[in-house]
């Protein structure tokens, strides 16, 4: 390949998907309902932990609620989302959320978070509005 015929399909590239763009959202949970969810882990004591939830992406990164990360989305379809995550220093994830009801999730994730490992499969049900 030609060096012009490189520098036009890298402009062709460039004009397609700009720098700067924001990529497409995953379509999967959108049927998900906004409000309180109640996380409940799988197989552990039955300690329930509480989310105000107006997006589901906010399911994906729990370890890592407040750092700012890069995503990947592995796989999808429409009732499951695999992403894997990159947080800088404070560490990376990976997430397989599955949606049974708009209403009941199930989410399991695994990674390395404040430089230490971890994993946990959770169970989340919607309870109500946000407060």
């Amino acid at each position: 390949m030609g060096l012009r015929t490189l520098m036009a399909v890298m402009a062709m590239m460039t004009a397609v998907w700009p720098a700067g763009a924001v990529a497409p959202s995953p379509r999967l949970a959108k049927g998900l309902e906004p409000g309180e969810w109640e996380l409940r882990e799988r197989g552990g004591d039955g300690e329930v932990r509480r989310l105000c939830i107006s997006d589901f992406r906010q399911f994906l990164q729990i370890r890592h609620a407040k750092a700012s990360c890069r995503s990947f989305t592995v796989s999808e379809t429409p009732t499951r989302l695999i992403v894997t995550y990159e947080c800088g220093a404070a560490g990376n994830g990976r997430t397989d959320l599955r949606v049974e009801t708009a209403r009941l999730v199930q989410i399991q994730s695994q990674g390395i978070a404040d430089g230490a490992p971890f994993q946990f499969a959770l169970e989340g049900r919607w309870a109500r509005p946000c407060r």
